[in-house]
Formats: structure tokens, sequence, C-alpha cells
């Protein structure tokens, strides 16, 4: 599913969606268990996640960002819609409750990926002390995975500001954390 025509059916094509939430479903699941503390947040939210991918599919152009950095980029915005609007998550469980979709066994396993990922959203509090636009490059680059280029890709900046805002990053978190973020990737090219 690593084509630009592969994403780009998952909005049209139930079994290439199939394949691309097989694919990423773990992957986002993390992203976003990380970021939330309730089961049921997280479930919804990785949901939505994909509804807003099948939405966007058309637009996918693959212009340098992999479906994974692509994906994140989604998830973002759907985490931070979640954060900023209480409420209105509150009237989507009302109108649906996601709790009552899952099985026992589906809501044990994203119990235990959240306990599991609870070490990560101690670091991602920590981040708190950073500006915004650092903050989202560390997220998707140490915490996620990306390197700088899927990442700077996933938030729309060119490679070099990418590089440069987790740079400050590091310097700002080498106080706070007392493990340091890993050096800057070196695929990285401007």
């Amino acid at each position: 599913m690593e084509s630009v025509e592969g994403v780009a059916a998952i909005g049209r094509d139930p079994i290439a969606l199939e394949a691309f939430y097989r694919e990423h479903v773990e992957a986002v699941q993390r992203f976003v268990a990380r970021r939330v503390e309730s089961c049921e947040d997280a479930a919804d939210l990785t949901a939505e996640v994909f509804l807003a991918a099948m939405h966007a599919s058309r637009g996918y152009r693959g212009d340098g960002a992999a479906p994974l950095a692509w994906l994140y980029g989604i998830a973002r915005r759907v985490v931070a819609n979640h954060h900023r609007s209480t409420s209105r998550a509150l009237r989507a469980l009302d109108r649906i409750d996601g709790r009552d979709l899952l099985d026992e066994d589906a809501a044990d396993r994203i119990v235990a990926r959240i306990d599991s990922e609870r070490a990560a959203r101690g670091i991602y509090r920590s981040l708190a002390a950073l500006p915004e636009r650092q903050r989202a490059v560390v997220e998707l680059v140490a915490v996620d995975g990306l390197s700088l280029t899927e990442a700077a890709a996933a938030l729309g900046i060119s490679a070099g500001n990418a590089r440069v805002r987790y740079h400050r990053a590091r310097q700002r978190l080498a106080q706070v954390l007392s493990q340091p973020l890993p050096e800057t990737p070196l695929e990285v090219t401007s």
C-alpha cells in the first residue's frame, strides 16, 4: 500500500481501505494512546483518524510524505481537535457509544496498550514546556519514530526547518529530561 494510487484508493475501495487499516492501525493506536488517558478516547480517536484519512485520501500526492507520515499528520490534527474541543467529544459519545462496538478482548488489548505507553505519556507531558512548533517535531521524530524528513512532510514544513526545530527542542529538553533525545538523524537533506 505504499503507492500514491494505493493510498488514494482508500476513500473509494473497501478492500484498499481494509489493507491500509490493517497495515497502519497499530502505529496509529500507539500514537493516540501516548496522547490520551482513556481507552475509550484512544479507540474513538483511532477510528476518527482513519475516517479522516479516508476523506483526505483523494488529496494524497505522496510528495515526500510516506503514507505513515501522512497518517501521523492527520492523527496529530485529530488529537489536537479532541483536546481543544472536549464538549464536541462528549456530544459525539452521546451519539455513538464506541465502547459498545468493542468486545471484551478488544477493550483489554486497548487497556494493555495504553498501560504500556504510560512512560511515553509521562515524557510527552514533559514536552509541554516546548513551543508547539518544536514539540510537534519532537513528537513525530523522538516519540513516533519518523525521520526528520517524514516529520517535515507530516507538518508541511521544510526538512531544514524541522532540523532547526528539533535541535532547539533538544537543547531545551536537555535541562528537563535525564536522557537526552537522540541526535538529529543523518538522512535529512535540505
